[in-house]
């Protein structure tokens, strides 16, 4: 039963506030170690989520959101595709997509030998023996020839003594026939072609060209095709090195090899038209080597590698495609915290979109309100990253903060695509091309065995991809090599 406080004496009433006072300041003190046990998590879950961006951020690197070539990735496992803010479907449905060639198997009129295929009786179990024959069906089944002897052509060379100073004189010889028994420039541009263009390791070389074409070659021939390649292409690096200094846009790009227990690089500069690689370190001297980017006046697309940068005659661009895989790394190990860097690789799409567009209304340029803007939204997303990561101190905050400080720094080679629409918005045709020192290191048992035979496979890859350019297979290619002097590509007009 509740006592009414006027009932209680003067005493009482002190005690009741007393006890009421004591009561609140327990409560208060639980409030205050509850805060500071609320600070204490929320401090615990923080550092936990920080920690976790950071492993993110360190063990998810990979070849979609890294600098890393994809050879990097392991090959005896293959990833679920990450879930990432930044990927969006194509729309495309799997298989051949429209507009894309296709071959079709057709029969022919002449086919080289015809089975007749009889019918004896019904499925009734009549006698059709001599019923005539209503209908014909055709069935054609393509096959492989067996391959034939190899085809020998003898140069039989007439010698005769002069009647006026007894000299012997002799009929003029091809120039590619140099033995009295050898292989000729298609055997050896076949072989050339087994082995490089299409990856294919010396011994299994010489077992395809013994069941394919009936010829017996040993692995010590086909290295000396290969060495043979190599140096009749002389010329047409000479060639290659002067063109592509007329080029506006060069792209340049470098990969490590493994050559035996060692490392060297192998360097490429390309056009649309031309490539040429070579093999050697990183460092300046070593890019300066292929006699290409010196004294060159151009654009050079490249990567962030330093080792480009004292090319002070040319403009540079910076790839976009590694820009993009750098955001993303950063943003998918803390996307909830990472807007600005969500909205600079919307600003980077928003812009290549912009110069597909222009391109394909014949422009040579953005017109400069679009310029304005897009520049304002490259700067805006800055910003926005700095903002973003402002007293943050743990790992994917400072890599963010990298990002933005590259981003102020080299605004004008990222955004050189849309200042100049002659550049790409990535470095890709430079990468696909040196990748096939990868595939060839693989297929090869992961090394190299000579910096020779790095330095041979460079040369004459250069080559191919050159003739391809222009429209020359391969095969031809290597038999122009091997019958006399290499292919070189025409001199522009004027």
């Amino acid at each position: 039963m509740t006592t009414d406080p006027a009932e209680l004496s003067r005493e009482e009433l002190i005690a009741v506030v007393r006890a009421l006072r004591s009561m609140v300041d327990e409560q208060v003190a639980e409030l205050i170690e509850q805060g500071r046990l609320v600070r204490e998590l929320v401090a615990e879950r923080d550092a936990v989520r920080a920690e976790l961006a950071a492993w993110r951020l360190a063990a998810g690197k990979d070849s979609s959101n890294s600098g890393r070539p994809p050879s990097s990735d392991s090959p005896f496992v293959r990833p679920k595709a990450k879930a990432s803010a930044f990927t969006r479907k194509s729309g495309r449905k799997p298989g051949k997509q429209p507009g894309d060639p296709s071959t079709t198997l057709r029969q022919v009129d002449d086919p080289g030998e015809r089975i007749e295929v009889p019918v004896a009786s019904c499925s009734c179990g009549a006698d059709l023996s001599g019923v005539p024959v209503a209908l014909v069906q055709r069935r054609q089944v393509f096959e492989c020839a067996p391959p034939p002897p190899p085809r020998v052509t003898e140069y039989q060379i007439a010698v005769k003594l002069c009647p006026c100073c007894g000299a012997r004189a002799s009929g003029a010889v091809p120039a590619h026939v140099t033995g009295r028994v050898q292989f000729g420039a298609l055997v050896k541009a076949r072989s050339v072609a087994l082995n490089l263009w299409h990856h294919v390791p010396f011994r299994r070389t010489a077992q395809l060209l013994s069941q394919l074409c009936a010829v017996r070659i040993s692995v010590g021939a086909l290295v000396g095709y290969r060495r043979e390649a190599a140096v009749r292409l002389a010329p047409f690096l000479d060639r290659v090195r002067v063109l592509l200094g007329f080029e506006p846009v060069l792209g340049v790009d470098e990969t490590p090899a493994k050559v035996g227990a060692g490392l060297a690089y192998v360097h490429v500069a390309r056009s649309e038209q031309y490539t040429v690689m070579h093999v050697g370190g990183r460092t300046k001297a070593d890019i300066d080597a292929g006699g290409v980017l010196p004294g060159y006046c151009g654009v050079i697309m490249r990567d962030g590698y330093a080792g480009y940068a004292h090319f002070t005659d040319a403009q540079h661009a910076w790839c976009g495609a590694h820009t993009l895989r750098d955001i993303k790394l950063v943003h998918d190990a803390d996307p909830t915290r990472q807007a600005g860097l969500a909205a600079m690789r919307d600003s980077l799409l928003l812009m290549l979109a912009a110069t597909k567009t222009a391109r394909a209304n014949g422009a040579d340029a953005l017109d400069a309100k679009g310029l304005s803007f897009h520049r304002a939204c490259y700067a805006g997303a800055v910003n926005q990253i700095r903002i973003d990561n402002h007293g943050r101190t743990d790992p994917v905050a400072d890599a963010a903060r990298t990002l933005a400080t590259r981003f102020d720094t080299h605004r004008e080679m990222i955004l050189r695509f849309i200042i100049d629409l002659a550049v790409p918005f990535t470095n890709n045709g430079s990468e696909q091309e040196i990748r096939p020192v990868k595939i060839h290191q693989r297929s090869s048992g992961g090394a190299w065995r000579t910096l020779d035979g790095l330095a041979d496979f460079a040369t004459i890859w250069s080559y191919l991809i050159t003739a391809a350019k222009h429209g020359i297979g391969q095969l031809q290619a290597l038999t122009i090599l091997f019958e006399g002097e290499p292919w070189l590509p025409p001199l522009p007009e004027g």
